[in-house]
């Protein structure tokens, strides 16, 4: 790493508040103090952000065709995403009995991650490479198909939480088919679908391992792209609208969940350390340059601490859009810590 990176890192470094310090300024230092710790973390940002609705364990799910692919069952589904709201999707399974380990792989639209949406820029069909690998794959897309009006229904909390809402329910979709391991559920999502497997994973502790391609792991308000000031993420204020999108100025101010996070000078290594100490895998290219460890070392110590080694891990391209390269590499991962039947 060159000078003026390294100098950036340490820049960065000076927003982070590390995780492992209680709100009352006394510091965690025995793996006992992190689940109190932990804890009040989960109730910050719960509070903030607002509650969730009650996690569905048993949703419904409506089967509206199958047919054979390749190697395994394609069933075009209808999922109960919260209380009287459902959402379609893709189940890919593997031929064979299982149990087999799962992902839920979310984004905008499900077709686009089982790639048969012709539109769909390419090394975005996650849940099919994976299923070919020999998971089971959950593909959902947009609570109510607008990502940037996402149907909330009758949640009262911030958009990107309720995304993470339905993520948990989602996870009781593949814990109760009697062909998955419910020990061995993961998640992942690139861009849009990156931030919402970050809170999703974060703040639903049964999914065994996250991954994320380049959502931006911290807030970064110089990259438009890392925008999670806006109403559809965390900038959701009915009485006090943004007057447009894009970056915060003092005319088109914060609003929302995000202003007060900001204030307090809480950032996503929160996140990070909730993951603790489940595998975490960072896809980085545009948005998560590699002076991003900074960030993340603050999860490594708190692995450090719990005595888990190697569970967080980045890898880096240029561009924004995945390559074979970088999803070799995030598919090795989940066979990793997931394993294969």
């Amino acid at each position: 790493m060159n000078a003026s990176l390294l100098l950036a890192a340490a820049l960065l470094a000076s927003d982070f508040r590390s995780p492992l310090i209680f709100d009352d300024g006394s510091r965690v230092t025995k793996a006992s103090d992190w689940p109190r710790r932990r804890e009040e973390i989960l109730k910050y940002w719960h509070g903030v952000m607002g509650p969730w609705p009650r996690v569905l364990e048993k949703p419904k799910v409506e089967l509206l065709s199958e047919e054979r692919r390749e190697n395994f069952s394609q069933r075009h589904v209808r999922v109960e995403i919260a209380a009287g709201q459902t959402g379609d999707g893709w189940l890919l399974v593997p031929d064979g009995k299982g149990p087999f380990p799962a992902v839920l792989v979310v984004f905008y639209d499900p077709e686009t991650s089982i790639g048969t949406q012709p539109y769909a820029k390419p090394e975005r069909d996650f849940g099919l490479q994976l299923t070919r690998r020999g998971f089971v794959t959950l593909n959902i897309g947009t609570p109510g198909g607008n990502a940037c009006k996402p149907d909330l229904g009758k949640a009262k909390c911030q958009p990107l939480s309720f995304h993470a809402y339905v993520a948990a329910n989602c996870w009781h979709v593949l814990a109760n088919l009697p062909q998955v391991d419910a020990k061995r559920i993961g998640i992942v999502g690139h861009s849009y679908g990156g931030k919402w497997s970050l809170f999703a994973g974060a703040l639903w502790e049964k999914f065994a391992c996250v991954a994320v391609s380049d959502p931006g792991i911290v807030w970064d308000e110089t990259r438009g792209a890392v925008n999670y000031w806006e109403p559809w993420y965390l900038g959701l204020d009915p009485l006090h609208p943004r007057p447009k999108r894009g970056i915060p100025t003092a005319d088109n101010p914060r609003t929302g969940a995000y202003a007060q996070l900001v204030k307090d000078g809480r950032d996503l290594t929160d996140l990070h350390a909730l993951i603790c100490p489940r595998p975490f895998f960072v896809s980085g290219g545009s948005e998560d340059p590699p002076e991003r460890w900074t960030a993340l070392n603050h999860a490594i110590a708190v692995n450090k601490l719990l005595g888990a080694k190697d569970r967080v891990a980045m890898t880096n391209r240029k561009d924004h859009s995945p390559n074979p390269e970088s999803n070799a590499k995030l598919y090795a991962f989940f066979e990793l810590f997931l394993g294969k039947k």
